[in-house]
């Protein structure tokens, strides 16, 4: 295929479907394992007889190496070209799936699963940069919420297919499911979907920020599992020892010619906004995803598979209504969705309040997903759509990693404190009444959280940027008021070409 760079690409041709399969698909690996692992965190620690922190290293050591090189990976994909190191994500991403199915102990899962963040690293920014790159700008709002649709159905549908896995061939077969996934990426990458880059891109990389990044949240997040089993010096030290590294990175960024993470973006009122929308409402999804199957099997007795099908309303809206709501957010602008859908989000988190032992399926747990549901249907898609508007298209690839990079880590950082923060530590997730005052503890906090992310969309997103007949050329005054990017630093970016587009990490971000 020849490299492409400007979007000429049709939605509705043979070949544009060709290559939302394979960017839903690729998405879809890292999205499934994201949540299709949840459900399986019971069985996991009975039989290798793990620890409620071994298990949140489970889902945190992955969510680690996603988050801390995810910038890394936009960025090689828009020197080296997208299409290329999306397809050697997607193959790195496999090879350490099937080490997860044969991992003999929790010690070598957890390693094993660290290995694999860095293949979704790879792959997952290119996906969505692959949608902006080639589509024309007035497809490329659907194509991005058709992308959310499908690839949210994919993280929905995860703990259901997870459960039925659980309780028949075995947990295992949880990562042997993305072996079939990737050939099939492979096959329809290789054909059908044009390479892409960034022609301009030149200098070194961000070697030193991308190590910083990825030990700070690691410090940050071993403090806060450790905080579980009591805070010690030991904490304090990590905590401590994370939050200069922080600092740290934040001061290479600011020198580095070319940084992993290019602050000027940032100066966008917008982009920095959406960002943080993204950190309070992942956080809320993760931790929900996280704690929900735990009260489904432990508390309320559901089994596995059943634990996953009380998750199905979330997929069946977010198929039906994820690609009008793009067009929702494009017709009215993105204010109103991004500050209805995680208020709507915050109300089905606290109807989750009443599912204890016994609870009903019907009557206690299917209205408050359906609530979730609509929010997530809501919400998903406008944010994805509206994250990149101030970014043009040669910096598709960084300005995707930055708010996938957002998801993630507010993701990490979730399943780290949540357990800490409601009580739940060691061998507690075994203990009905243990969870079940865990539970409700923590769906207050992420109803809070969802609230507080609400409340910022509502504050700060202004004007249609999705329209782009609707927002034209702005002046430099009118960048806080309308969303726009002032000029940046030579080599960062400025532009108004219509509607761009983002990554939403779907109920991605590793629910």
């Amino acid at each position: 295929m020849a490299t492409s760079e400007a979007g000429t690409l049709r939605l509705g041709t043979a070949q544009g479907r060709w290559v939302l399969l394979a960017t839903v698909l690729g998405s879809s690996m890292a999205m499934l394992d994201g949540t299709v692992v949840n459900v399986a965190l019971p069985r996991i620690g009975a039989d290798l007889g793990a620890s409620l922190a071994s298990l949140q290293w489970t889902l945190n050591s992955y969510l680690l190496t996603l988050a801390g090189l995810i910038l890394l990976g936009g960025a090689l994909g828009d020197r080296y070209g997208r299409r290329r190191v999306f397809l050697i994500g997607v193959v790195w991403f496999a090879v350490a799936s099937a080490a997860c199915a044969a991992a003999p102990n929790i010690q070598v899962l957890i390693a094993a699963r660290a290995v694999q963040g860095i293949g979704g690293a790879l792959l997952t920014p290119g996906s969505l940069a692959m949608l902006q790159a080639v589509f024309r700008p007035d497809d490329r709002s659907a194509a991005v919420g058709l992308w959310s649709g499908l690839g949210g159905v994919s993280a929905a549908v995860g703990p259901f297919l997870g459960g039925w896995l659980v309780d028949g061939p075995g947990w295992r077969w949880i990562f042997l499911l993305n072996l079939p996934l990737a050939a099939a990426v492979i096959a329809v990458s290789t054909r059908s979907v044009p390479e892409s880059r960034d022609e301009g891109a030149t200098g070194r990389f961000d070697v030193i920020g991308a190590v910083l990044a990825a030990l700070a949240l690691g410090a940050i997040t071993y403090a806060l599992t450790a905080a579980g089993e009591g805070v010690s010096a030991t904490v304090w030290a990590a905590g401590a020892i994370g939050v200069l590294l922080g600092v740290a990175f934040i001061v290479v960024e600011r020198r580095t010619p070319e940084p992993m993470l290019p602050l000027g973006l940032f100066s966008s009122r917008l982009f920095t906004a959406v960002n943080l929308v993204t950190l309070c409402v992942y956080a809320a999804f993760s931790g929900v995803f996280f704690l929900l199957v735990v009260q489904l099997q432990i508390v309320a007795g559901f089994s596995p598979l059943l634990s996953g099908f009380a998750l199905v309303p979330i997929t069946v809206l977010m198929l039906a209504l994820s690609a009008r709501a793009g067009r929702l957010g494009k017709r009215i602008g993105p204010r109103i969705p991004l500050t209805i859908g995680p208020l709507v989000c915050a109300a089905g988190v606290l109807l989750m309040l009443r599912i204890g032992a016994d609870s009903s399926y019907w009557t206690d747990v299917l209205p408050a997903v359906t609530v979730m549901g609509c929010g997530m249907t809501l919400l998903v898609a406008p944010l994805t759509a509206t994250v990149l508007a101030a970014v043009e298209v040669r910096h598709a690839g960084i300005a995707s990693g930055v708010n996938n990079a957002a998801a993630r880590a507010a993701g990490l950082l979730a399943v780290a404190a949540l357990p800490a923060l409601a009580g739940l530590s060691g061998d507690a997730y075994r203990v009905p009444s243990a969870v079940d005052s865990a539970f409700h503890t923590a769906m207050l906090i992420c109803a809070g959280l969802l609230t507080t992310g609400g409340l910022i969309a509502f504050a700060t997103v202004r004007g249609n940027v999705l329209s782009p007949e609707d927002h034209p050329v702005a002046e430099p005054d009118c960048q806080w008021n309308c969303g726009t990017t002032p000029p940046l630093d030579p080599g960062h970016v400025h532009t108004h070409e219509g509607p761009a587009t983002g990554p939403a990490a779907g109920p991605s971000p590793e629910s």
